[in-house]
């Protein structure tokens, strides 16, 4: 018997890779919450918590300079974040192995609904609706690590209308890169074409339409994008 789709399905979601005709193909956004010690404390917790983890779904990815402003919420923030790209999969890391799956690196910004993530907390609820909306995910062209090496003590900055907002160094993460992909293959069979936030910076702050936001993570890439109207 012949198969055939019931409709045509969409193209996989991918991300440029810099100065190469190459593209990265998504297969899942993975994301730690509150990595850096004093975004923890800025959330209300004491900073030493192990990683936990969330999701955005792949299509979630943006690579356009104009990002439209999401309904359903009076309190959009952003979240500038080391986003890591994993060209080899596994699954029981070790923290030793685990830094030999990284393709790349990039900077993206990890867009919330603040208002409904509070609600959601409060309640002891998921967070897909204030973390896993459309275009959430802004994302700047992948370094692959032959260019960039792996970012420890990177300058990450956010800036909106020209205003630093976030301003921080990816050493202050509480868990290192391979610490989280470590921990993140205990859960998840981690898979090529993997993105991971890694968490964000203290300064998480809100976002209108028309703003302008700029961010660069030092060595590894720089994302501008405009927030339009719904």
């Amino acid at each position: 018997m012949t198969t055939a789709w019931v409709f045509d399905p969409p193209p996989r979601p991918t991300v440029p890779v810099a100065d190469e005709v190459q593209v990265f193909p998504v297969h899942r956004i993975y994301c730690v919450g509150q990595n850096y010690r004093a975004h923890a404390r800025e959330m209300g917790d004491s900073g030493r918590e192990p990683p936990f983890f969330f999701a955005k779904p792949a299509d979630a990815v943006c690579l356009d300079p104009v990002v439209p402003y999401p309904p359903m919420t009076a309190n959009l923030h952003h979240e500038v974040e080391l986003v890591v790209a994993l060209g080899r999969g596994g699954r029981n890391l070790a923290a030793d192995a685990a830094l030999a799956c990284v393709f790349g690196y990039t900077v993206g910004v990890d867009l919330t609904r603040r208002d409904l993530q509070a609600a959601a907390r409060s309640g002891g609820r998921p967070w897909t609706t204030s973390k896993a909306f459309d275009r959430s995910a802004p994302l700047a062209p992948l370094r692959p690590i032959t260019a960039c090496g792996h970012p420890t003590a990177a300058a990450i900055r956010l800036a909106v209308n020209g205003e630093v907002r976030q301003q921080g160094s990816t050493a202050d993460m509480t868990w290192s890169v391979a610490e989280v992909v470590a921990e993140l293959s205990r859960y998840f069979e981690l898979r090529p074409g993997d993105l991971l936030f890694t968490g964000t910076p203290p300064g998480v702050g809100p976002l209108n339409p028309g703003d302008v936001v700029t961010c660069e993570i030092e060595g590894v890439a720089r994302l501008e994008f405009r927030m339009a109207p719904a």
